[in-house]
Parts: structure tokens; sequence; C-alpha cells
């Protein structure tokens, strides 16, 4: 079902109604959301945000550098991934975008942290996970490769 939206104001309420969805909301679990001072985040959108317990966060104006956690994020993902697909919507994105930061988070190695993981569900528990065959993994169809030792 195609949603209509008359301004860009009504449009951005859906966006915030999203993004705090206790279901699948981006930002369910989030504390504060930190964001430029772009027209479009109304004080509409702040107020969806709060009554779904997220704070809205302003950096300071003329200021880009003041977030270069999330600037330097979507680079990676631009660069890394979506540059490399066609998406046919809104959903394929999500998907997408979802796989992507399951492997950024889980499998990808950061430099900035001497080359380890940020989180890893593959735990060693004994000598055999240190000395089993290491195998490649892959995420999106072979766009996000990774290794992993198996069990022995």
């Amino acid at each position: 079902m195609a949603m209509n939206f008359r301004t860009p104001r009504e449009w951005m309420k859906q966006i915030a109604r999203n993004l705090v969805d206790p279901m699948d909301g981006f930002l369910r679990e989030a504390k504060c959301l930190i964001h430029d001072r772009d027209p479009l985040y109304t004080d509409a959108f702040i107020g969806v945000l709060k009554s779904g317990g997220v704070k809205s966060v302003k950096i300071p104006a003329q200021s880009p550098n003041c977030n270069p956690h999330i600037e330097r994020f979507i680079r990676t993902i631009r660069n890394e991934c979506l540059d490399h697909f066609v998406l046919f919507g809104a959903r394929h994105m999500q998907t997408v975008i979802k796989e992507f930061v399951v492997h950024y988070n889980t499998e990808r190695f950061h430099q900035g942290l001497g080359g380890q993981l940020i989180g890893s569900s593959n735990v060693p528990g004994n000598d055999n996970m240190l000395n089993g065959p290491i195998r490649q993994c892959s995420r999106l169809g072979g766009l996000l490769n990774f290794y992993e030792r198996a069990a022995a």
C-alpha cells in the first residue's frame, strides 16, 4: 500500500515513527539521535522521537566534523556496499544495510582498533577452535568476505 504525503513534515513524522517502532525500529534501543540542523528535523519529528524515548541532539551549526564517526560509517557503507547494488525498494535496501551492519560489527577487521573486531560471536573455548582449518565465508552474494576458523 502506497502512502501519499502532502508535505515533507508528514513524511518526516512517519520516518520518526518507523525509527522508534518497538518491533523493528532502528532506534528502538537507542537513547539519543545526533543530527544536523536540517529544517526537515521539525518539532513534530523530535516530538515523535521523544515519545519513543529517544532524545534529539543537534550538532552545532556549520560543523559537520562534530560527528566524524557517523560521517566515516556513511562513507564506508556507501563505498563498500551500497555503490555495488541496484536497490529495488526500501525493503531491499533495509536488508542490504542490515547484512552490512552485521558484517561491520562482527566480521570486519577495523584498522583503528588494531585489526580487531568490534564484536564477535566466535569465542574460542578450546584448543580445537584455535587449530581448526580456516574457511572463507561471505555475505551479500560474495560482496563481503571474511575468514573464520572452523571447529576441528
